[in-house]
């Protein structure tokens, strides 16, 4: 099968997800390709073309959003089929945006294996992938910002409830709550700043 259809990149930065998506993979007889972050994905496609590309979307340094969108502006990567999986950026207007990017499919984590599968047979079988146009930057950057608006307003209401939440609960559930919490604060800082150098970019575009 890896033959026959390249390797298959994940683009992940949770380990156990990671893990557990290239272990199901090569089960199947695929080779694979790993990367932690869309810089990082860059750096592996230079060295080798993948058949297919699995993302997340939130993501250190380079999110799976800004990895697509270079994918899609590079003739030589624009046709490279994309799934993106995310736990976090799950509304109808984040699949549209993801899906305006030229990405294929849109799976929502934690992923049913079989649909999973499936999903990769088809793709790595549908030969060639029709290629998706770019988006221009000030489409992209705009529907981008609203996307990661809408989700620190989200994340901030969940750091908010937690806070108030966790001084009721008993001593025992605290600390895997703790952690939790503290997950969504790096989460919601990892927002901030991808933000943040969204507008100082959409400033740019402008001058």
């Amino acid at each position: 099968m890896s033959n026959a259809y390249g390797p298959i990149l994940i683009v992940e930065d949770v380990p156990n997800v990671l893990e557990l998506l290239e272990v199901t993979l090569r089960f199947k007889g695929y080779a694979v390709l790993t990367a932690r972050n869309g810089e990082e994905a860059l750096e592996v496609i230079e060295k080798q073309r993948p058949a297919l590309i699995v993302t997340d979307i939130l993501m250190p340094k380079m999110d799976g959003y800004a990895f697509v969108q270079k994918l899609r502006l590079n003739p030589d990567t624009r046709a490279i089929p994309v799934v993106f999986l995310s736990a976090t950026y799950v509304t109808p207007e984040d699949k549209d945006f993801a899906l305006s990017l030229g990405a294929a499919r849109f799976m929502e984590k934690p992923i049913d294996t079989e649909d999973f599968l499936l999903t990769v047979a088809e793709l790595v079988t549908q030969q060639p992938f029709t290629q998706p146009q770019p988006l221009d930057m000030e489409r992209f950057y705009q529907g981008y910002r609203t996307r990661l608006e809408n989700k620190l307003r989200h994340k901030n209401s969940q750091i908010a409830r937690a806070d108030r939440l966790l001084p009721t609960l008993p001593q025992d559930q605290k600390p895997a709550f703790e952690a939790l919490l503290q997950q969504s604060i790096r989460d919601r800082d990892e927002i901030q700043s991808e933000l943040y150098d969204i507008y100082k970019t959409i400033e740019e575009l402008k001058n």
